[in-house]
């Protein structure tokens, strides 16, 4: 089992981004649907500490079904833990690709902050 743990969405251009990259330089990883295996709440606890507790930066906010829920004007009123349930309920909800891993935790794909992340150090 690596290390790395990757949450991906088979037809998402960015997911595939990621993943080819992981590849090519070499990174052993495990891979994960993410809308059928949603990171764990303990999983998004860490996300949301790395991302210094910005809740919207765990959401996937271009999505159908957080438009379609509207949460781009619940989330401010939405709680911790009733935000980071319905995450953990919804894969679709998440953005992706969503990579932990220790002392990593990256959400979206920057090559650049990835390269920092993962290759340096």
């Amino acid at each position: 089992m690596s290390a790395l743990k990757i949450y991906t969405y088979a037809n998402c251009d960015t997911c595939r981004k990621a993943v080819k990259w992981l590849r090519a330089h070499g990174l052993a990883f495990d891979e994960r649907p993410i809308r059928e295996m949603p990171p764990s709440p303990a999983e998004l606890k860490t996300m949301l500490a790395a991302h210094g507790g910005e809740l919207r930066r765990l959401f996937n906010t271009s999505g159908k079904d957080y438009r379609e829920q509207n949460l781009g004007e619940k989330l401010p009123a939405l709680g911790t833990a009733a935000a980071l349930a319905l995450l953990a309920a919804n894969g679709n909800l998440v953005k992706r690709p969503f990579l932990l891993g220790p002392g990593v935790a990256l959400t979206g794909f920057d090559e650049p902050a990835w390269s920092v992340a993962l290759l340096q150090g």
